[in-house]
């Protein structure tokens, strides 16, 4: 068994990964601003580290044979981050580094996703053993935009958009499968088993909440939005993930605000 660090492991994906390496026996250190709390759990050591700054980091990464990147910051500072995490494994001679990543990074121009592509780039050139997995957007991001938007009787839908929802706790299973192994660069892609359009994962989304929302169809100008319609951020032939998105709302019984 192996000792695994997982950054942002208080974080949606950071969460089920820690408990399916547990579950798989490793032990497993868990980097966060804000480090777990309540229930002890044997063979899981927090860390208190900002990667903004990198204070603790190097006690943190200090003989762990793989360091999860799962971290991120939308707003900004990924690429400074990556850069001090690569550069505490290089000096504590971390033999593997995985990233999660998204699909499309490098279709789609959104500011985040051009952050993603280039710490996809440091890790890369970083002289480290490495993995990379890119995936489709999480269902539980799906959820939380509907959410948002839902405040309003009037929804706006972007059209000819088409989105590929895969389960967050099926992309945990994969991680800690790859961290477990050896660096495979890389990796095929891990997409959900279903393409949907926005207005299709909306209308599920209200309905399963018992919700109405007055629908209302937006073509959006600009590159992004035509990077988007042109099915971007898909990866149909990679549809390995099984669990839908009406499955996971029937688990969740969440509705919108």
């Amino acid at each position: 068994m192996a000792t695994i660090l997982v950054t942002g492991g208080t974080g949606t994906l950071g969460r089920p990964l820690i408990d399916r390496l547990l579950g798989d026996g490793h032990d497993v250190r868990s980097l966060s601003r804000r480090p777990h709390t309540g229930r002890e759990r044997p063979r899981l050591r927090s860390y208190a580290v900002d990667l903004r700054d990198g204070t603790g980091l190097d006690e943190a990464v200090a003989g762990v044979d793989a360091v999860v990147h799962c971290a991120t910051a939308p707003a900004g500072g990924d690429t400074e981050a990556a850069g001090r995490l690569i550069d505490a494994a290089k000096a504590a001679a971390v033999p593997h580094l995985v990233y999660i990543s998204i699909v499309g990074i490098d279709r789609v121009p959104l500011r985040y996703y051009r952050a993603k592509l280039a710490v996809e780039r440091l890790i890369e050139d970083s002289g480290l053993g490495w993995s990379v997995l890119r995936t489709t957007q999480f269902h539980d991001l799906v959820l939380m935009l509907v959410k948002a938007g839902a405040r309003s009787p009037v929804l706006p839908v972007p059209a000819g958009v088409r989105v590929q929802p895969v389960d967050v706790r099926e992309v945990a299973v994969r991680l800690a499968g790859l961290a477990a192994g050896a660096p495979a660069g890389r990796v095929a892609d891990f997409g959900g088993p279903e393409v949907l359009s926005t207005r299709d994962l909306v209308r599920a989304t209200l309905e399963a909440g018992g919700r109405r929302r007055l629908l209302m169809p937006l073509w959006l100008p600009g590159g992004t939005f035509a990077a988007l319609r042109r099915g971007g951020i898909l990866t149909p032939e990679h549809a390995d993930g099984t669990r839908t998105y009406a499955e996971f709302l029937a688990v969740r019984g969440e509705a919108p605000d």
